[in-house]
């Protein structure tokens, strides 16, 4: 079997980024090894090169193996809309919904076509770095399970076990994840991986022996923590600052930022580079309250825009927003943040839910919500503020009249400080990044493209893998050194 899955003891103990640290250095050893993960439940979406959507991990582990991201590299993708709904991709088109309570049903003949995706990368690639989702060990989920077990054993591939001793707990949870599992589940475990260490080696003890005894698979080793790890996150934006954390001594001279925060926004990754600028000072805020000023506030996508605009009245964000332009401050929405700032909102064919919402009433545009999804990628020389390059995706079911001058944005308030645009990803080009803040923002900022800055810290969690776990099983699978 040319494939290796890494299943996790809970969500967000590392899978991600581990498989595309692998899928790094498995490329650069002259691998040729695509990544796959048959179920992602995600809002931070990617658009492939015919338009198809996937997981954004997907499309950075990809890129970790040189690779443009295509659908069967991520087949099955949920985009929760509700609490108890999701909106359901297969091979990058939009099927319908998918239910709560039909989950476990409804799912069963996905796995066949998640199948079908992974075979055609085994037919093409040497190698198949494969991610789980959520946890190795659901009892509530495993009958049609294709997001782990239910796809290892039906595929036949090899699973090793991830934890996250940062949380705490590492150890209880490796083992009682194991000691859960069915017992044909647990024959095709090969081992377990202990993520994200902090401290001195020697606080460990013999615990790692300690398990392995209990678990009778090998621990492959222990992790590193990697700290300041600047690379898209799967779904959340937890690893952004929340609220105003920055001493005000050191916000003289830069560029202050808010996001703000609503329960369905999505593609966080679009806020990525500006993490990174020196010059920035970026937060994520859902509370109104913590506002205390802003050059720049930003309204992201949206899975459930109609909820969000409720959510964001109710919150009082409305009268915030009121009372930062009139300080001077500006205000970009992006995708679902912009058709928040228009006029009106209508959903006729009820693609939300019906019905026609008032919007913020800063930028002149209407929406209409259409069944058939938008969804491609975008580039070329922008036309507002500066003829400048630029590069970046749509994802959206809205339509929305806009003004072809502003290219790429949508539309500008006359006072030019509201302004809105349906691509992501904008700030990702350095160029672009650096002549909106100056021209729109009267700030200079310095950074390097995000591509760039992926690369180098894809280098660096692969070079901290090398250093920190015992690859022997994978290099004598693959028959070379590992580099």
């Amino acid at each position: 079997m040319n494939a290796l899955m890494l299943q996790g003891t809970a969500s967000g103990v590392g899978k991600s980024i581990l498989v595309a640290g692998l899928c790094r250095i498995l490329a650069r050893s002259g691998v040729r090894v695509a990544p796959f993960k048959p179920q992602n439940m995600s809002n931070n979406a990617a658009v492939c090169g015919d338009g198809g959507e996937i997981g954004r991990a997907q499309a950075l582990q990809a890129f970790a193996c040189g690779l443009e991201p295509t659908v069967d590299m991520n087949p099955i993708l949920l985009k929760p809309e509700q609490d108890r709904r999701a909106q359901l991709i297969v091979h990058g088109q939009v099927r319908g919904v998918m239910q709560a309570e039909r989950f476990r049903e409804d799912r069963a003949p996905l796995l066949d076509e998640a199948c079908a995706s992974f075979d055609r990368l085994r037919r093409e690639y040497e190698w198949i770095m494969v991610e789980g989702a959520g946890s190795a060990a659901e009892p509530n989920l495993r009958t049609h399970d294709l997001a782990n077990m239910g796809f290892a054993r039906r595929a036949g591939v090899p699973v090793w076990i991830v934890g996250d001793i940062d949380r705490g707990g590492v150890f209880a949870s490796l083992l009682g994840t194991m000691l859960a599992l069915d017992p044909s589940d647990r024959r095709i475990v090969e081992a377990v991986v202990i993520n994200r260490f902090r401290g001195a080696r020697e606080l460990l003890g013999d615990a790692v022996e300690w398990l392995e005894e209990r678990i009778a698979v090998p621990a492959l080793g222990v992790v590193s923590h990697l700290p300041d790890l600047r690379l898209p996150e799967e779904d959340s934006g937890y690893r952004f600052a929340k609220g105003r954390v920055t001493a005000p001594a050191r916000l003289e001279g830069m560029l202050r930022i808010v996001a703000i925060d609503y329960p369905r926004s999505s593609n966080l990754s679009d806020f990525d580079a500006l993490e990174r600028e020196a010059r920035v000072d970026f937060a994520l805020m859902s509370d109104p309250a913590a506002f205390s000023g802003a050059d720049l506030v930003l309204l992201p996508g949206s899975k459930s825009v109609m909820s969000d605009l409720g959510w964001l009245r109710e919150r009082g964000w409305e009268d915030v927003l009121g009372a930062h332009l009139r300080y001077g401050g500006h205000v970009l929405g992006i995708c679902g943040g912009m058709q928040m700032l228009g006029t009106e909102i209508d959903d006729p064919e009820a693609v939300e839910g019906a019905g026609r919402l008032p919007g913020l009433g800063l930028l002149d545009l209407h929406t209409r919500f259409e069944v058939a999804k938008t969804a491609r990628n975008v580039a070329g020389k922008a036309r507002w503020p500066e003829e400048v390059d630029f590069a970046g995706y749509e994802i959206h079911h809205g339509v929305t009249p806009g003004d072809p001058e502003l290219y790429p944005f949508h539309g500008l308030s006359p006072d030019e400080l509201v302004a809105g645009t349906y691509v992501h990803g904008l700030f990702d080009t350095a160029a672009y990044r650096q002549a909106l803040f100056a021209s729109w923002l009267g700030h200079d900022v310095a950074g390097e493209d995000e591509s760039e800055a992926c690369r180098v810290e894809l280098d660096r969690v692969a070079d901290g893998l090398l250093n920190d776990l015992d690859l022997s099983l994978l290099e004598a699978r693959i028959g070379r050194k590992l580099a």
